[in-house]
């Protein structure tokens, strides 16, 4: 574990406006301005090459963690401080908690969410107690924290569950509340 690293779970694709290339890029020169490096999922395709190739350019350290069955579909990106090739999904995401501090989800797709609900449940669960970040730009992430409120109202989220991430709309708020 590192506390020099923060993991950032984001698409593998840029999404369907430039802005969210603009967002991610500007999420690793603020990691990388704060005094960390980046772990994210190994990727040098979508925002995944987005943010690692923003914050190589900006001065940071970035280890990819890629599984062996995704690195030519994603076509891992070779040009990080560390790549590591691991065998599946759940031992890419053990590594990236292992080596991180804290969690940051930007925009993205299933992938993104299944890194973001697995590591959440993870801290519900006790197994880790590091802060989780949702980056909400845009309003990216509206109707899921609407989901959530649901979620809690209905029962299914208790509340001593509800304060286990946070949501801000830009990383100049969420930053400070994760480091």
């Amino acid at each position: 574990m590192s506390d020099r690293y923060i993991a950032v779970f984001c698409g593998a694709r840029t999404g369907a406006s430039e802005r969210f290339a603009e967002l991610t890029a500007h999420v690793a020169r603020n990691i990388v301005a704060a005094g960390y490096g980046i772990v994210y999922g190994g990727g040098r395709v979508g925002l995944m090459g987005v943010l690692a190739d923003a914050a190589l350019a900006a001065g940071g350290e970035v280890v990819g963690v890629i599984p062996r069955a995704l690195s030519t579909e994603e076509v891992a990106h070779n040009g990080l401080t560390e790549l590591h090739v691991v065998e599946s999904m759940h031992e890419r995401k053990a590594l990236m908690e292992r080596r991180s501090s804290a969690f940051i989800a930007l925009p993205g797709g299933y992938g993104t969410m299944d890194e973001f609900c697995e590591i959440l449940t993870w801290a519900q669960l006790g197994i880790h107690e590091k802060p989780i970040g949702l980056l909400n730009a845009f309003g990216f992430y509206d109707e899921l924290l609407s989901l959530f409120t649901s979620m809690a109202r209905e029962g299914f989220i208790p509340a001593s569950s509800s304060g286990l991430f946070t949501a801000a709309a830009s990383i100049e708020e969420l930053l400070p509340l994760l480091v």
